[in-house]
């Protein structure tokens, strides 16, 4: 009986290691198929090798090789002028002409070429100017400055406000939108837009065409700029505006009087000895 019962017990334990082994050997032939089908899943996607940044980089920062590194970007997402080799993002000499930061770059953030400078190239206000563009400065305080909140890159609407002169009269004064949607490219002497806290600016550089630039200069030498901030993202175009006294405080305009009629009167010169009269007769004509 003793033999028995320790021959079913063998039975058992080895029937339990069996299904042991079995699970063991299932459960890994499991895994192994879900990392492959991660792997295919992942191989699937086309990537390519860029450069990225390794921390935040501020305006005007010096790019070094400890700046950047690679990784894997999915060839369909790649955004434009991303630089994949080493020795096209540091050419040749580049330690003594490097690249400087022109927006500031957060970490893991592609290294784009509108973001640096051309190697040895100033991050100075050019940088910022396209083709066709000029640089032209504003005075303005903190009324006509939007309370110091303007950054470069920020876009405004320009108003002046003054008088026209026309044959010797002077018209009232008025407030007329001049310019819309222009780019501030400066803020006093600071063109990066790193800016914390409110500063109130003598003066804000824009990018303007030539002909922009002579309008500009025009209207600030007769009159007030004051500059109107735009929200960011919006597409809208502002339409010709002028206001005047009468219309903003809803008067209309001033209706010409009509010129009453003056009744003619003829007369006749008599003169008597030294005194001349005049002598009223009915108008023939």
């Amino acid at each position: 009986m003793r033999t028995v019962f320790g021959l079913v017990l063998i039975l058992g334990v080895a029937l339990a290691g069996g299904a042991v082994m079995m699970a063991k050997k299932y459960i890994s032939s499991y895994q192994q198929a879900l990392a492959q089908e991660r792997a295919s899943r992942v191989e699937a996607v086309p990537t390519v090798d860029i450069f990225v940044a390794t921390d935040t980089l501020k305006y005007g920062h010096r790019l070094t090789k400890e700046n950047v590194r690679l990784v894997r970007w999915p060839q369909e997402s790649l955004p434009e002028g991303v630089f994949t080799t080493m020795e096209a993002l540091f050419p040749p000499g580049a330690d003594e002409t490097p690249r400087v930061i022109l927006r500031t770059m957060e970490k893991n953030e592609a290294i784009m070429a509108s973001k640096v400078t051309l190697p040895g190239e100033d991050a100075g206000i050019t940088s910022r100017l396209e083709r066709g563009m000029r640089a032209f400065a504003i005075r303005v305080d903190v009324s006509s400055g939007v309370s110091g909140f303007l950054r470069p890159g920020d876009r405004v609407d320009i108003y002046w406000t003054g008088q026209v002169r026309q044959a010797g009269a002077t018209e009232g004064e008025f407030t007329r939108l001049i310019e819309t949607n222009v780019e501030l490219i400066a803020v006093d002497q600071k063109a990066n837009n790193d800016i914390s806290g409110a500063i109130i600016a003598r003066t804000v550089t824009v990018a303007a065409r030539p002909e922009q630039v002579a309008a500009l200069a025009q209207a600030q030498s007769t009159g007030k700029l004051t500059l109107a901030l735009v929200g960011a993202g919006d597409d809208t175009v502002a339409s010709v505006i002028e206001v005047d006294q009468r219309k903003l405080l809803g008067l209309g305009a001033i209706e010409a009087q009509p010129e009453v009629e003056r009744e003619k009167v003829c007369t006749i010169r008599t003169r008597r000895g030294a005194e001349v009269l005049e002598i009223p007769i009915p108008c023939t004509n």
